[in-house]
């Protein structure tokens, strides 16, 4: 386990911290977002510009997007078009 340097404050300073802490996607993400979620879940946050409040444990789970495979898609300033392959 190694330390990795982090850039700070607008680029001007420096920080080092383990190497476990450098878990920003997939699964391993997933999972601590979700014990964050659970130990806020009691906490209110505003939403609506303001206007209405729900508690964070309360908001629904993210759901994952549709495939965009085989649908078309505009290049070159809307002027071509392409099949996508992802």
């Amino acid at each position: 386990m190694g330390k990795i340097r982090i850039r700070t404050g607008r680029g001007t300073g420096t920080i080092e911290v383990d190497d476990d802490a450098s878990k920003w996607s997939g699964d391993d993400f997933k999972k601590i977002q979700a014990a964050r979620k659970k130990a806020a879940s009691n906490r209110t946050v505003s939403s609506g510009r303001g206007t209405g409040s729900r508690k964070l444990g309360d908001t629904p789970e993210s759901k994952s997007t549709t495939s965009t495979k085989g649908r078309t898609i505009s290049t070159g300033r809307g002027t071509g078009s392409r099949k996508s392959s992802k």
